[in-house]
């Protein structure tokens, strides 16, 4: 059976050092990364940069999990807000 993590090679501030996450947390790294017009390099760097404990595979699926996270309550928050709106156009104007 083969196994769910996945271990690439990558450049971090110039050197040059292994990280093992799992294939989804490739794909975020990679979706963030393009957002934010930046190389995995670069943005793992920020993320090694960042981190205050704990190895560098853990800060990232820290990282890519409060992204999506955060990503998802934005979505919520409009879906909210817009269900407002409605309930209030629907008050005033009732049919």
């Amino acid at each position: 059976m083969k196994s769910p993590v996945v271990k690439r090679s990558i450049v971090v501030a110039g050197h040059k050092t292994s990280v093992s996450l799992e294939e989804a947390f490739w794909n975020g790294m990679k979706e963030i990364s393009g957002q934010r017009s930046l190389t995995l390099s670069e943005l793992v760097g920020e993320i090694d940069g960042a981190r205050t404990q704990g190895n560098l595979s853990s800060a990232i699926r820290l990282f890519v999990l409060d992204h999506f996270r955060g990503r998802a309550n934005a979505i919520e928050t409009i879906d909210s807000s817009s269900a407002r709106e409605i309930s209030i156009v629907h008050a005033e104007n009732p049919c």
